[in-house]
């Protein structure tokens, strides 16, 4: 392995462990009281929106208050990012003349931003105006990103609350995380990308003329623009020439701001952080790999000030941190080895698997980006994961079925993996014949029920919907790859769509109805399953006297509490997955 990207992961992890407890601190103070000084600009903005919305910003809510709250805003979010879409050949700012999305491809991707998958089974630069980046997915960006830490900031209080009925304020916790946190660190973001050279404008798509006609395959369209299938249900082709290059412009820095900050990864355009207007540098890539892991880091730092004791953020982080590691070396040591295909073939090249990596960044960068991005619930990509090898592949894959928990989407991350922190002490009370505690709280049979959920909930839906993929023709139809590799494209999508990391192994053909739908259908329960039962969880909690720690009281701020939330999570998370992984990225390692 390279010693430059041992470095490289030593400088990132250097950075993040320096600005996570500043911010984790900052995040604290202004989601729970909003007095800390750089958000006092906000405080009038904050009480004219309550005043707008007419929001009590004292009245708090039961758990099953703010779940439906939660619910409500998110299916009014979905109706307004389909409504948008269907509708966007009749509103402005549409300089290329694009046509409605089709009904399919609109529900899908509706429900992939405000479930903050941002998965894109579509190309962005010739499918969506600029009205509809900006109003429909760059807003949706801000608000599921937002929601995902206030179900967190729910759950701590459930955690450090004793004899209470109330969790918070839905919307108040919004507000704040939106106002005070996304907005400001996105505008000073989205201002370094300008500068680097990310663009940023709402001029037309630019007509460059290229030296030599270029001949391909293009696919064949309707008149709604999207793919027409052929016979066996594939994407139609047809011969092309041109000698035109159509170069897409638009506000891309500001929504490639939030797409960072809030693990959100859909890209402005088809090529993600691969395309040089989205991450035009080194100095950008590294930048962009921060913002992801900013705030779920941050989060944890957080969570350890409201609970009154720092070392139970710092063994969360702790936990985290080792679990990245050890899978960013073993993506990194995959992919400096040569594909298999080419040692076949006696053509390796001595640089190691350079297959769908761009050359300005390489191979190290593009591993830790892959690590960072599927360990983070982000989904943004600067190199085409189908084209890592076999156990590189794996890597990110696995990083997503373990639950999004190390490190993990803004808010979703921490409150998945404070889930394995209370089945961890369960296991452990079990071992020694007591009753399981965790924060001076007992847990108790429902407690258990709603852990339950949250972790088997995406799962289920991960490996049902494969099942149902590789026995439907419509899902067979979408494998570019057949064979061994194609099985891991559809688990991948699976694995992405349940877990709501929204990256792909892109060689599955998925803006078909079938996959729209079912990818859709894992999307929404993936998302929504586990936050109702997080905030079940956050009331049970809640209601619940704190008891004093006893001699059986089972630590959980030292090295002996981070090996057994490590076995948990590989034990719930990992065996699950086993048989399936077998069949394909394994199974494809072995077989070269």
């Amino acid at each position: 392995m390279d010693t430059r990207y041992i470095a490289l992961l030593a400088v990132f992890l250097v950075i993040l462990l320096a600005l996570a407890p500043l911010l984790g601190r900052y995040i604290r103070e202004a989601m729970e009281n909003g007095r800390y000084r750089p958000t006092a600009w906000g405080r009038p903005i904050e009480r004219a929106i309550y005043r707008i919305a007419g929001v009590d910003q004292y009245a708090e809510m039961s758990w099953k208050r703010y779940a439906l709250a939660t619910l409500v805003f998110s299916v009014s979010g979905f109706i307004a990012v389909y409504a948008l879409q269907r509708l966007q050949a009749l509103l402005p700012l549409n300089p290329a003349g694009l046509g409605a999305v089709s009904p399919d491809s609109s529900f899908n991707t509706a429900v992939s931003f405000v479930t903050n998958t941002n998965w894109q089974g579509y190309t962005p630069e010739s499918t969506m105006s600029y009205l509809t980046q900006m109003l429909a997915l760059t807003v949706q960006n801000f608000f599921s990103a937002a929601l995902a830490i206030a179900v967190l900031f729910a759950l701590i209080r459930g955690l450090t609350r004793h004899s209470a009925r109330a969790i918070g304020n839905f919307w108040v916790d919004m507000t704040r995380c939106t106002l005070y946190v996304l907005l400001p660190l996105s505008f000073l973001l989205a201002i370094f990308f300008v500068q680097q050279g990310a663009i940023q404008n709402f001029g037309p798509y630019v007509q460059a003329h290229t030296v030599e006609s270029v001949t391909y395959d293009a696919p064949r369209l309707d008149a709604q623009g999207q793919p027409v299938p052929d016979s066996q249900g594939k994407p139609a082709t047809q011969s092309a020439t041109t000698q035109t290059q159509t170069i897409a412009m638009g506000p891309v820095a500001s929504q490639e701001a939030i797409k960072m900050l809030g693990t959100n990864g859909g890209g402005f355009f088809n090529a993600n952080s691969s395309h040089p207007f989205e991450n035009p540098t080194a100095l950008s890539n590294l930048l962009q790999m921060l913002a992801i892991f900013a705030i779920p880091a941050a989060l944890c730092f957080a969570f350890g000030e409201m609970a009154g004791n720092r070392k139970q953020g710092y063994v969360i982080f702790a936990t985290m941190a080792v679990m990245f590691v050890a899978f960013a070396l073993i993506t990194a040591h995959y992919e400096y080895q040569a594909s298999p295909a080419l040692v076949h073939a006696g053509l390796a090249p001595g640089v190691g698997n350079m297959e769908g990596k761009e050359a300005r960044f390489g191979i190290g960068p593009t591993a830790l980006f892959a690590t960072i991005t599927t360990a983070a619930s982000c989904g943004a990509v600067n190199g085409m994961h189908d084209s890592f090898t076999a156990m590189g592949g794996l890597s990110p894959m696995l990083l997503m079925q373990l639950g999004e928990i190390i490190f993990g989407g803004v808010g979703s991350g921490l409150y998945g993996m404070l889930a394995f922190a209370i089945l961890a002490v369960f296991i452990a009370g079990l071992m020694i014949g007591r009753t399981p505690e965790y924060l001076g709280k007992k847990i108790d049979a429902f407690d258990m029920k709603m852990v339950s959920i949250v972790l088997l909930a995406t799962p289920f839906l991960v490996l049902t919907g494969t099942a149902i993929a590789v026995l439907a023709g419509a899902g067979l139809a979408g494998i570019a790859n057949p064979g061994i590799h194609g099985y891991s494209e559809i688990l991948y999508a699976f694995s992405s769509a349940a877990n709501n990391n929204g990256s792909a192994f892109a060689g599955l053909s998925a803006n078909t109805p079938f996959y729209n739908i079912m990818l859709g259908l894992a999307m929404w329960l993936g998302r929504y399953a586990p936050i109702v039962a997080v905030l079940g969880l956050a009331g049970s909690l809640a209601a619940k006297p704190r008891i004093a720690a006893g001699p059986g009281t089972m630590p959980t701020t030292g090295p002996l509490f981070v090996v057994l939330l490590i076995g948990s999570i590989l034990l719930v998370g990992a065996l699950t997955y086993v048989p399936a992984l077998a069949l394909g990225p394994v199974a494809e390692y072995l077989q070269h």
